[in-house]
């Protein structure tokens, strides 16, 4: 029902910032639980950060917790990740996901995903 489309992944060196973007089409947006997911070359997707549908909680996982902050904002149909102080380990394919009834960090359990952005942090 809903399609999302990531934006605002490229090339940085350690230390700095990058800010991805999430646009969703198709679906009533503010309806929608919103998380983002990673998956660097070997690795399992990984969970980075979530927001509920209001916006009014949001989780991180442990090694982004103090760099990395989540956002929406329902009337742009739009959702952010601000990613600050990168390190080389951040690097990895970003997916944007959606669900309308889950809320958590099982990547099975999102039903509506992105193609994702390629994130590369250089040392």
């Amino acid at each position: 029902q809903v399609q999302l489309v990531e934006s605002g992944g490229g090339l940085v060196q350690a230390g700095g910032s990058l800010r991805l973007s999430c646009a969703a089409s198709g679906g009533t947006f503010s309806t929608y639980h919103m998380a983002w997911f990673r998956q660097a070359p070997g690795k399992e997707r990984e969970f980075v950060a979530g927001i509920i549908w209001t916006g009014g909680r949001t989780d991180y996982v442990d090694s982004v917790k103090g760099r990395f902050t989540i956002s929406r904002d329902n009337a742009k149909n739009m959702m952010y990740l601000q990613m600050n102080s990168l390190k080389p380990e951040d690097t990895a394919v970003y997916y944007c996901a959606a669900s309308r009834s889950y809320y958590g960090t099982t990547t099975e359990r999102y039903a509506y995903w992105g193609q994702g952005t390629q994130v590369t942090v250089s040392s």
